[in-house]
């Protein structure tokens, strides 16, 4: 049924809210979940007894601020969320999503330049670097910018150095590409942009050779593991990328793929199970060694009955 699917290859996903006791459905994302961070814990020791040892952590603040200082602010929700986990849980992989877009309030992933509608890059990249830090010093064991951000990986690795994380891992969202895949994603972090689109500096898809150079720079910046997003579209991308890097390599079946699939199955159009190892088949097949996906829960209870 699978090609040599295990559960050390899986990432499950976590949106995490401010508050008490909250377990807030979204509207357009079947069984996802955002989590208070009590709340939360209790769904990380289901999927840790699943056999599922790896999240990946997205916050959601109560307030936004133009700058999206928020995400790097003392007791940061995502900070706080660490500390709780690491007291809990000794075997889990705690990685964390490095960017601004929910914490500004114009929705993009980095720092506008004053008075324009575009990035600085400068400043953006101090503040990956501050919000990074902020992770390690709460015992996250990944940081995973996602912002596309020019030398990110660079600098963050540099801070990491700097303030002795050098044992933090970075796990690069290195072709990041600027796909329709993502709606689900945006409603459950409330990310989307307040004007334009994120095209200025996440990739073309149809920009095959700019997704490899972006892997090779990664590399070559510091980047423990290299992820190629979405995954579904993307496959060619993952298959050369494994094929020409000697280098750990995650994909992410993203929200809108996840989404694709839990509708068809509610309609009656395909069996889930089936069609998500088919799916999970294909990007392992491809050459990933880690999938992030929504689906992880389901893949190790079906793994189980197996």
């Amino acid at each position: 049924m699978s090609i040599n699917i295990k559960k050390d290859n899986l990432i499950y996903p976590y949106f995490i809210q401010e508050g008490v006791n909250k377990k807030s459905a979204i509207k357009s994302f079947p069984d996802v979940y955002r989590f208070s961070i009590d709340r939360l814990l209790g769904d990380i020791k289901e999927t840790s007894q699943l056999g599922v040892k790896k999240i990946l952590l997205f916050g959601i603040p109560v307030k936004k601020c133009f700058d999206g200082a928020s995400a790097y602010a003392k007791d940061n929700i995502i900070s706080v969320a660490i500390k709780k986990i690491k007291q809990e849980f000794n075997d889990v992989i705690v990685i964390t999503d490095v960017c601004l877009c929910a914490y500004t309030t114009h929705g993009h992933c980095g720092v506008l330049k004053k008075g324009k509608k575009e990035l600085d890059n400068k400043s953006t990249l101090k503040a990956l670097s501050n919000m990074a830090l902020s992770h390690a010093c709460s015992g996250v064991d990944w940081v995973a910018p996602s912002a596309m951000a020019e030398k990110q990986v660079l600098a963050i690795r540099g801070t990491l150095d700097k303030n002795g994380f050098r044992r933090t891992k970075i796990m690069g969202y290195s072709a990041k590409f600027a796909s329709n895949f993502y709606g689900p994603f945006r409603q459950a972090q409330d990310s989307f942009p307040k004007f334009g689109d994120r095209r200025a500096y996440q990739l073309d898809p149809a920009d095959r050779n700019k997704a490899l150079q972006e892997i090779s720079d990664d590399i070559d910046e510091g980047a423990d593991i290299v992820m190629v997003k979405p995954a579904l579209g993307y496959l060619d991308i993952i298959k050369e990328a494994s094929q020409k890097f000697n280098h750990p390599l995650a994909a992410y079946n993203v929200s809108g793929e996840y989404a694709f699939v839990k509708y068809g199955a509610k309609q009656g159009l395909w069996d889930e199970r089936a069609m998500v190892f088919e799916i999970i088949t294909s990007i392992k097949r491809a050459g990933a060694d880690l999938i992030i996906t929504y689906h992880a829960k389901d893949i190790a209870k079906w793994l189980k009955e197996q």
